[in-house]
């Protein structure tokens, strides 16, 4: 893959996908800039070499073609206050306009485009329409790490329409692979992984690699219950995979087997119903009331999960320990970010992974106190399993 610093966009109109797929409130403002300002060092590199821009991106979710709230002329105000210069929007990234505002894009300027999901042909990864993205410009920029993994259009499919030697990784996204090949290739030990969230089959392919390779591995959310009926207890109203169960006791067996300290969580925050103004208590995990839910770590865990966090080297965290986005069922959640926060502070390399956990992570406060944030949940997880990016592979 070539890199952005091995190239000179002198004279360049570079078409750069970039991951502007960022969360807005019910008055369409931004809530979290993160992927805006990921994405400025590679756009600045552009034009200090005297190169122009086109944007690329997705937003959102859209069915059926344009819609306000995933237009991307709601990020034009916010990228001219990143950029300190005029974004130009040219609207339909097919239309007439677009490709004319493209054409006589002059040196130093930046155009945006709107969302490529307004079309379907862009999640179908369809060849002539990235064929058609591919007029845009005469050399193509990769810098959406948080889309590498899905073979969509303008992430995997439009680079073939250049040739090898304009087909470049963003800043953005050789950090983020240089700072997972630094977890996953040159860990410092203690090693610790937390791992959180909903679902153990989402992070079934993540948990198997990291038990070659980390020394602890903290189990939290609901999918911590699916492990504690593997043990033979009882969760109540908890969130619970039953077609998992067999997979949880397994997964525990192999981290005996070879020697990692799988800690799942020994209490619970518990609430007799999904909402914040629910009642409220303490209990073990293997001892939940029938009526009763458990929605975050409990005390206990808190204390014995900071503490492992706390004294390690290297750590990975991926998932929050309860529903953070309820005040009453928050604290599990911050305590492993202070803890995280802490051991960076004292030495260690934190990588956080995205999604959830990088939310948590800047809503807590604690972003410029751990190592690196990544911006990509699903693209980080892929990339840890040891599975190919469709998005890196096709820069060749």
């Amino acid at each position: 893959m070539k890199t952005l610093d091995q190239y000179n966009f002198a004279g360049h109109r570079a078409v750069v996908r970039v991951d502007f797929n960022v969360p807005l409130d019910d008055e369409l403002r931004i809530t979290d800039d993160t992927r805006i300002r990921a994405a400025t060092p590679t756009i600045r590199k552009i034009l200090a070499d005297g190169g122009s821009v086109v944007l690329l991106s997705h937003m959102g979710r859209p069915k059926g073609g344009p819609d306000k709230k995933n237009s991307l002329r709601n990020l034009v105000l916010r990228l001219q206050q990143e950029y300190g210069q005029e974004v130009k929007f040219g609207g339909d990234v097919l239309g007439q306009e677009a490709t004319d505002m493209a054409n006589n894009l002059q040196p130093g300027e930046i155009l945006l485009l709107d969302n490529v999901r307004f079309y379907a042909e862009e999640e179908k990864g369809d060849a002539a329409f990235a064929q058609q993205l591919a007029r845009l410009g005469d050399v193509y920029v990769n810098d959406a790490f948080g889309a590498a993994h899905r073979r969509h259009a303008s992430t995997a499919v439009m680079a073939q329409y250049f040739g090898p030697e304009d087909r470049v990784g963003g800043y953005l996204l050789q950090s983020e692979l240089d700072n997972a090949q630094k977890v996953l290739e040159h860990p410092e030990h203690p090693f610790t992984a937390i791992m959180g969230g909903a679902k153990i089959s989402d992070k079934i392919e993540i948990i198997e690699r990291l038990l070659d390779k980390v020394d602890n591995l903290l189990i939290g959310g609901a999918m911590a219950y699916t492990f504690s009926v593997a043990e033979g207890g009882s969760i109540g109203n908890s969130l619970l995979e039953a077609d998992k169960v067999d997979l949880a006791a397994s997964l525990i067996q192999k981290a005996k087997d070879k020697g990692v300290n799988l800690v799942l969580p020994g209490d619970s925050i518990i609430a007799t119903r999904f909402a914040n103004d629910a009642d409220i208590d303490v209990a073990g995990n293997h001892t939940i009331p029938a009526t009763w839910m458990g929605l975050d770590i409990g005390p206990e865990s808190r204390e014995i999960f900071a503490d492992i966090i706390r004294n390690s080297k290297t750590i990975l965290w991926n998932g929050p320990m309860g529903v953070f986005e309820m005040s009453n069922f928050s604290l599990g959640t911050e305590y492993v970010a202070r803890a995280v926060a802490e051991a960076t502070e004292n030495g260690a390399y934190s990588l956080i992974g995205g999604g959830d956990s990088a939310a948590a992570v800047n809503q807590l406060g604690f972003a410029d106190r751990v190592s690196y944030i990544s911006t990509g949940g699903g693209a980080l997880l892929e990339y840890m399993e040891g599975k190919e990016l469709p998005g890196v592979a096709a820069l060749g």
